[in-house]
């Protein structure tokens, strides 16, 4: 309960300074600050709206991390500027987030097995986790050239480059989560990252009617 309570907080807190720092950036008209906090907060409700117009159960820790990435992307890279402040700032983002993005795909590929783990093999399974993490790091390549190109902000830095690099970080990215969900599928938790997946199945036990 208490670790509920501490996910709550985070993304709660997140939610609340944004708010703040787009009223202050309307206030002082620093209006590129102002969409950039203005999206992050919106962007933030989304995971949530979708679980409720889908009758799916998301874990708190997920609303935290899923936040906490947005924050750190677009609010504290765009405004702070951290991309050009900490070389690593965009290694670690697009390599936990493509992580983040494997394990989903393993809740997708469960998703259409009703949670049986044994109807395919593991292996494939995992390959197409990765596969789902590769698309959605593309999707989001192709989201920073049109913010850039929309918006005049800078999320590629040195365009071509970047993006190629983001993507060779996105790849291993999701090799790593797409391991960790093919250590799930055999049966051997490895808790933390890999424990979103039980959570997640335990949470929604009615979409995974053949879970065992």
């Amino acid at each position: 309960m208490m670790r509920l309570l501490q996910y709550g907080m985070v993304y709660n807190g997140i939610r609340l300074f944004l708010l703040g720092a787009f009223l202050v950036a309307v206030f002082t008209a620093r209006w590129p600050e102002a969409f950039v906090s203005l999206s992050t907060l919106a962007l933030s409700y989304l995971p949530s709206f979708l679980s409720q117009r889908f009758g799916v159960l998301l874990p708190r820790r997920f609303l935290a991390l899923i936040t906490g990435f947005l924050f750190a992307t677009l609010f504290l890279g765009e405004v702070f500027d951290f991309y050009e402040r900490y070389w690593w700032w965009d290694v670690v983002l697009h390599g936990g987030s493509a992580m983040g993005f494997g394990l989903m795909g393993v809740i997708l590929v469960l998703l259409l097995f009703e949670g049986d783990r044994y109807a395919a093999p593991p292996l494939a399974m995992a390959m197409i986790s990765f596969c789902v993490a590769i698309s959605i790091g593309g999707l989001w390549e192709i989201f920073e050239f049109a913010m850039d190109e929309i918006f005049g902000l800078n999320m590629q830095k040195s365009g071509l480059p970047d993006t190629m690099w983001d993507l060779i970080v996105n790849a291993i990215g999701a090799f790593v989560g797409a391991t960790i969900g093919w250590f799930y599928l055999k049966g051997r938790e490895l808790g933390g990252s890999g424990g979103l997946i039980g959570e997640f199945v335990r949470l929604n036990r009615k979409l995974f009617r053949r879970f065992r």
